[in-house]
């Protein structure tokens, strides 16, 4: 771990896509294979293209989110894909070679106890040694129990290991909250709860994606095809990725 970079603070100038290798080696804890995808693939391609590490840890293998609505006309006959499979392409898409699958139970995770989920969470923070962890805060993006879990399990890592880095949480602003409000409302995003809202100003990090970072973006959610291929079928590719295209991230106290 680089420690001259442990010491960041958010300022009222967000990094953008220039200025994220100022964040190091980056570890993102996410919940289930999409999460990386949709939160933070801007973010870990523009490292990559930065010439940081980067490593992700998925806690499940998102299996429950196979049981969605029947197939689409034509498609009946194709086997179920596979999210480890999915998950795998879309790392690829983002030139991510570290991945940590920690093998919980989808829908799940809120029922393992905080000391085994956290331990789980330890082994990847150690091997990776990262400047700055991404992860899910209290309100878990989307309220999603497993999200919530997660976030925990990774604070308690970082507090156990005595970890001084930057803890990062995706957030949202509230202009884009309301510009996407009609796709969230269409597909139940937030039926759960709600993202947390952030002033402008509050932002640690801000990336509104364009050109090649858009692209690889677009990338990894189609390799999510199970999960994907109706919204953008439903949206159409420019509505899916204006929806997508912009990734906010707040700093976090550890030990508050």
């Amino acid at each position: 771990m680089d420690t001259s970079l442990t010491s960041l603070t958010s300022t009222t100038s967000p990094l953008d896509a220039d200025g994220v290798a100022a964040l190091g080696t980056t570890l993102c804890v996410w919940a289930h294979p999409d999460d990386e995808s949709y939160l933070s693939a801007g973010l870990l391609s523009a490292l990559q293209t930065a010439g940081r590490r980067t490593a992700v840890v998925t806690a499940t293998l998102g299996e429950a989110g196979l049981a969605g609505p029947a197939p689409r006309s034509g498609f009946a006959d194709l086997p179920p894909p596979s999210r480890a499979d999915e998950l795998a392409a879309a790392l690829r898409q983002l030139g991510v070679a570290e991945h940590h699958q920690l093998g919980f139970a989808d829908g799940g995770c809120a029922d393992v106890a905080l000391s085994t989920g956290a331990a789980a969470v330890r082994r990847a923070v150690a091997a990776t040694r990262p400047d700055t962890v991404v992860t899910f805060g209290l309100d878990g993006f989307t309220g999603h129990p497993d999200h919530i879990a997660v976030g925990l399990w990774t604070r308690r890592a970082l507090r156990d290991l005595g970890w001084r880095g930057r803890l990062l949480h995706p957030v949202l602003t509230a202009t884009d909250r309301a510009a996407g409000r009609d796709i969230a409302d269409l597909f139940g995003v937030y039926t759960l709860g709600e993202p947390r809202i952030c002033e402008p100003g509050e932002l640690a990090v801000r990336l509104e994606l364009s050109g090649g970072l858009l692209d690889r973006k677009l990338g990894a959610l189609r390799a999510h095809a199970s999960q994907t291929a109706v919204l953008v079928d439903v949206l159409g590719v420019e509505r899916y990725a204006d929806w997508v295209g912009v990734e906010s991230f707040a700093d976090a106290a550890l030990h508050a």
